[in-house]
């Protein structure tokens, strides 16, 4: 499986194509709408969220809710380009006279990107580098999620910090509600911690046997390549004691092969072990501030305040939503290209048979 997605933040729309997706399989637009209605109604969202309705298209590769084999084609509208029809027209119009932002924001792709691509205007840059891209992801991972269902693997994420308040506070919730409202007050943003759970995996996905095929590494790109996102862990160990560290294997006839605790998160060399995935992931404070910091102007090369563009305050609780998507999707890969997934009657039947040798190994 593999997929493309492209689309500027304040274009007409986003686009993913994937290919791959066996056949078969019951896809419909409001499957993928439940997580990209919780990646936009979220604590810390700012105005963009208010003017989006986000909800996906299915283009191509369904027919009457059911997959087809062929590739997947998935739209969402940006109801924002109406108000940027000009600014963001594939051609040029004539008597416009087309603003440009010069003054890079310290944290974002503004200043690299300029300088890789030569552009003068920062909107070239930070028109794709948006978070706003991570919508389409999230409804790739919808598509996905629907796949790992059929499988029981289950996805679940949880924020455990948001600034300094943590999950093993009392009243938590509120308490980072109020974090967020006083940053948003100073003009400020906040980062945090997610943690994400994958249960029921297959033991053995991902492989030991090279580099690039080990599922960490994989992740940890994936998970990576996500906006705001600065660390992934795996597992829960907090000490460097060998013996705190290895999970010790233990047998039984009802379990067969199994670990007695979960340190390693699930992975060992490369691939899964049957226990539940865990991976901690740190995600920075936005860094578009109300209350910039300075910054230098690309043409004068003066010193001026960083460009403010609308943002959020914090990105945790959708970083969240986000992180689900994306493992899904990185997980639904490994699944197809281990068990033959040409139809979805192939893939269930590959993938309990697996299951059984496995347990009686």
């Amino acid at each position: 499986m593999r997929y493309l997605t492209a689309g500027e933040s304040h274009g007409p729309q986003l686009t993913a194509i994937i290919e791959g997706i066996p056949s078969g399989l019951a896809l419909t637009a409001t499957m993928i709408n439940v997580d990209l209605r919780r990646r936009q109604n979220v604590d810390g969202r700012g105005g963009r969220m208010k003017i989006e309705q986000d909800e996906v298209q299915i283009v191509s590769g369904v027919r009457h809710g059911i997959t087809l084999g062929s590739p997947i084609t998935l739209v969402i509208p940006n109801k924002d380009f109406k108000n940027n029809q000009e600014l963001m027209s594939v051609e040029r119009v004539d008597g416009y006279e087309i603003p440009t932002k010069t003054v890079p924001r310290a944290g974002h792709a503004d200043l690299s990107g300029a300088m890789k691509y030569n552009h003068k205007d920062l909107q070239n840059v930070l028109e794709r580098a948006s978070a706003r891209e991570t919508a389409i992801r999230v409804a790739i991972g919808g598509v996905c999620k629907q796949i790992l269902s059929q499988l029981n693997v289950e996805i679940v994420s949880e924020v455990t910090q948001i600034g300094t308040v943590t999950s093993e506070n009392g009243k938590v919730t509120e308490e980072m509600k109020q974090a967020i409202d006083q940053a948003k007050a100073a003009g400020d943003s906040l980062g945090g911690k997610v943690k994400i759970t994958a249960t029921e995996l297959p033991i053995g996905l991902g492989s030991y046997v090279h580099y690039d095929r080990k599922l960490d590494a994989k992740l940890a790109h994936d998970v990576m390549s996500i906006q705001l996102v600065k660390g992934a862990k795996f597992g829960e160990n907090q000490t460097f004691l060998g013996r705190a560290t290895h999970d010790q294997i233990a047998y039984d006839k009802d379990q067969g092969f199994h670990r007695l605790t979960n340190h390693s998160g699930g992975i060992e060399g490369g691939m899964t072990t049957g226990m539940p995935m865990v991976i901690h992931v740190e995600v920075k404070p936005i860094p578009t501030l109300y209350k910039p910091i300075d910054s230098v102007d690309l043409l004068t090369k003066e010193v001026q305040p960083s460009l403010v563009e609308r943002s959020d305050t914090c990105g945790v609780p959708a970083v969240a939503v986000i992180l689900e998507s994306v493992v899904a999707t990185t997980l639904t890969q490994e699944i197809l290209n281990q068990f033959t997934s040409d139809t979805m009657e192939q893939l269930k039947g590959q993938v309990t048979r697996y299951r059984k040798d496995t347990h009686a190994f």
